[in-house]
């Protein structure tokens, strides 16, 4: 008996070492060849394209080399199973494919798809992987790619070997819809939409109609052992209670962190924007009338809820949007860096950047009034309780270039986010405000490809020389 507690034993360190020895050979490839050529011919000649245009500007030239390919060189892992393009996307130094990273990771991809077939048949895997992922648990935020097990495992929650993670976030049933529409309006292909894809509209529909809470809390519940109060739910795993008021609960925000209102307000206004974007692909291309009319009416009742119960009249700023409400009449005012957040709703959804009370929204974010407004020697942004005070998300920053309609802002995002790289030439998930060199995760691919997308658009509305005016300080 006791030689073979100590051969489990050995065995369970063994695999602990080897995890960590390959997650270590990852992360220095990660490293390392950041900059490498993309096997894909129209990426490689863009790369080289933004270099020559940025020829004064070596070292914005030089971020973007290895930014924008960051999630094709580090993270792709493209097969074909069954006869069918499958693509796993790791979310960068965390071994798993989350729905929302990964959507958000090959999304600046999309618009070269049509100029090169192995570049479109990569995110058509992504594409179609997603609809299984939601198949095996539209409440789940994170998978393995195979039934491995996880970290995770022992969470009072119904977990499966196939699970990463299992926080129910509805921006995870949002993002692959908005990822098929965008490859299905720039390509034109069609063969994504196939019975996955039906039976995947139908769960998510299902399970936004739960998560309305209109007939209880309906069937998830999530508990984790853990010494971090946002990483678990209260109320026997349910969360904070809520009103049916027509809003759709989310027990976790995109940063994964638990809702304090399950009411998160920019997600529901991206449930909105998917769910009409799910219902013109089911009338067009499906021709599936019925389940086209089901998502357009929720979207519609979503829609309603939140102009009633979503806007706050802030005493400094007029009507503004809050981050969560509850249907009771509380509401939670900040904003978040993760996407969607209150900031991205422009980004992420059809609201105009000129929206009144997403204006009034904007001014309330960039303020002290925002308790996640970080503002230090190095940069001022947006954090989030997920890294806690002190540290700004460059993601935060660059949503505010992407939705600004002054080029004077853009330019102050754009300084900022050359020079709080740490010198690394790469994104991070956040940093301090005074010390950008003191930063959370060096391998983050979503931020990288993010700048990457920010880059380009900014060459597409002609700002070119703004961005080869962007110079590196060496000030921090």
């Amino acid at each position: 008996m006791a030689n073979r507690q100590y051969k489990e034993l050995f065995y369970i360190v063994f695999l602990s070492i080897m995890k960590r020895l390959i997650l270590l050979t990852l992360l220095t490839a990660c490293i390392i060849d950041v900059s490498a050529q993309t096997p894909y011919k129209v990426i490689n000649d863009k790369i080289a394209e933004v270099r020559t245009v940025l020829k004064d500007n070596t070292y914005l030239a030089t971020m973007f080399e290895k930014c924008f390919p960051n999630t094709i060189n580090t993270t792709v892992n493209y097969k074909i199973i069954d006869g069918e393009d499958d693509t796993f996307v790791y979310t960068g130094d965390i071994h798993a494919m989350w729905l929302r990273d990964s959507g958000a990771q090959v999304w600046p991809y999309v618009p070269f798809a049509s100029q090169d077939e192995a570049l479109r048949k990569m995110i058509r895997g992504v594409i179609l992987r997603q609809f299984k992922c939601i198949l095996i648990d539209p409440y789940a935020n994170a998978f393995n790619d195979g039934p491995t097990g996880s970290e995770w495992e022992k969470d009072l929650t119904d977990m499966k070997p196939e699970l990463h993670e299992r926080k129910y976030e509805i921006d995870s049933l949002c993002y692959p819809i908005r990822l098929a529409y965008y490859y299905w309006q720039l390509t034109g292909d069609t063969t994504i939409f196939n019975n996955n894809w039906l039976n995947a509209i139908k769960t998510i529909l299902r399970t936004f109609r739960e998560q309305q809470r209109k007939d209880g809390h309906g069937p998830y519940q999530f508990m984790r052992r853990t010494e971090r109060a946002s990483d678990t739910m209260l109320n026997d795993g349910y969360g904070h209670p809520v009103k049916p008021v027509g809003l759709i609960a989310s027990a976790f925000r995109p940063s994964d962190d638990a809702c304090n209102y399950l009411f998160l307000v920019p997600s529901n206004f991206f449930a909105v924007s998917s769910l009409r974007k799910a219902s013109a692909i089911l009338e067009k291309v499906n021709h599936n009338r019925l389940l086209a009319n089901e998502c357009h009416a929720l979207a519609n009742e979503v829609e309603t809820a939140l102009k009633k119960h979503a806007i706050y009249l802030h005493p400094t700023y007029g009507p503004i949007y809050a981050y969560e409400v509850d249907g009771f009449g509380n509401y939670l005012l900040m904003d978040d860096a993760n996407v969607p957040s209150l900031l991205s709703l422009p980004y992420i959804t059809e609201m105009s950047q000129q929206d009144a009370i997403y204006l009034n929204t904007r001014r309330f974010i960039f303020s002290e009034c925002n308790p996640y407004f970080i503002k230090g020697k190095a940069a001022e942004g947006i954090g989030g309780p997920h890294i806690g005070p002190d540290y700004i998300w460059p993601m935060s920053i660059m949503m505010r270039a992407f939705t600004s309609n002054s080029d004077q802002e853009i330019a102050e995002c754009m300084s900022m986010l050359v020079n709080c790289d740490a010198d690394t030439h790469m994104m991070h998930e956040s940093f301090h405000k005074d010390n950008p060199k003191k930063f959370t995760r060096s391998w983050f691919a979503w931020a990288n490809t993010l700048f990457g997308e920010l880059v380009l658009k900014l060459l597409d509305e002609g700002k070119a020389s703004l961005l080869i005016n962007t110079k590196k300080n060496d000030y921090y």
